[in-house]
């Protein structure tokens, strides 16, 4: 099978094709053939090894996948040969062939493609165990978005809009702002580029305010980080959550006394910690997201499709915070 790997550290430009043995799937595994794979920001952090998980090399990166069963493990008995499939495993997906743990696929829906499916989990479960269990968001309360036109952003609006609250959409680009109220925010607001200085740090953090109106944003939803996170913070409502998921534009220094004075809470947002720590209360919320993806409420944006020899260029995508929601790898038809 082709495999596009990461056989040193470094960028995009370092991936190789190869070709490896098919995979046989073990005791609880499936293996599947891969048709499409999402591009997610820890994909440019992994062949970086900047990631929190440094698999052995060669290895391929691509944590979110959907395909179709083509091999079963032993003690199988959930799936079938030609199940259509979608899941997140990690790293490893942009292969023409994977195994992964049969319990952590999901049944990709009649009608959807392998491109949606392949985009859904990840941002999204993300997203809602952002939003619920460390955000709290309720009905009738404000939510800042970030960084609100990549895949998680968008997700952060849409999950925003489905539980009620008002969403304020922080972007780079007028291009994106458009892209943050086709998904239904409510008010957008321009950002520039950082870095800043304490000037501009502190127009941007008016910049919010103007946005958010006098009450603040009760959860503030921050994929982006760097000199954008203090000014955010400094918009944060009495009592309000800000919610850390994320650093493309580098790891903030936020001073701890904006936290005192609005009494509020800074709240890390760590997925696969929590799927794993949790699973029956992540399937709660997957579950819940199938339910949002059949009524229409929330549905992947996959602005971009790249064929399998373009993984990298993808990638590059990504590293470069050009991406508009969802970019995917076609990687079989």
């Amino acid at each position: 099978m082709r495999a596009l790997l990461s056989k040193a550290p470094g960028g995009p430009e370092t991936l190789v094709i190869d070709d490896l043995p098919d995979p046989v799937p073990g005791k609880g595994q499936v293996r599947v053939a891969v048709k499409a794979c999402a591009i997610n920001y820890p994909d440019v952090l992994i062949i970086e090894d900047k990631y929190q998980f440094k698999p052995p090399r060669p290895f391929a990166p691509g944590g979110e996948i959907s395909g179709v069963v083509d091999a079963l493990g032993e003690g199988v008995t959930q799936w079938q040969v030609g199940d259509r499939v979608l899941g997140t495993i990690g790293h490893g997906g942009l292969v023409e062939k994977v195994v992964a743990e049969a319990d952590r696929l999901y049944r990709l829906p009649e009608g959807r493609s392998f491109e949606e499916g392949s985009a859904l989990v990840l941002t999204y479960a993300t997203t809602i165990h952002a939003l619920l269990d460390r955000g709290h968001l309720k009905a009738g309360q404000t939510l800042l978005v970030l960084g609100a036109a990549g895949g998680v952003g968008l997700a952060a609006i849409e999950l925003g809009k489905a539980f009620g609250a008002r969403v304020v959409a922080a972007v780079s680009s007028e291009e994106k702002a458009q892209a943050a109220r086709d998904a239904g925010a409510d008010a957008t607001l321009v950002y520039g580029r950082a870095p800043f200085d304490k000037d501009q740090s502190k127009a941007l953090a008016d910049q919010f305010k103007a946005a958010l109106g006098p009450g603040g944003a009760d959860v503030i939803y921050d994929p982006v980080g760097g000199d954008y996170a203090e000014p955010a913070l400094r918009s944060i409502a009495w009592e309000g959550r800000y919610l850390v998921i994320g650093f493309p534009a580098g790891i903030p220094r936020l001073p701890l006394n904006l936290t005192l004075l609005k009494s509020c809470d800074v709240c890390g947002v760590f997925w696969g910690a929590f799927a794993a720590r949790d699973p029956a209360a992540n399937q709660a919320h997957v579950d819940h997201l199938f339910r949002l993806w059949e009524e229409g409420r929330i549905s992947p944006r996959v602005t971009e499709t790249f064929d399998f020899a373009e993984g990298g260029a993808a990638i590059a995508k990504m590293a470069a915070r050009g991406a508009i929601g969802k970019l995917v790898v076609r990687v079989a038809a």
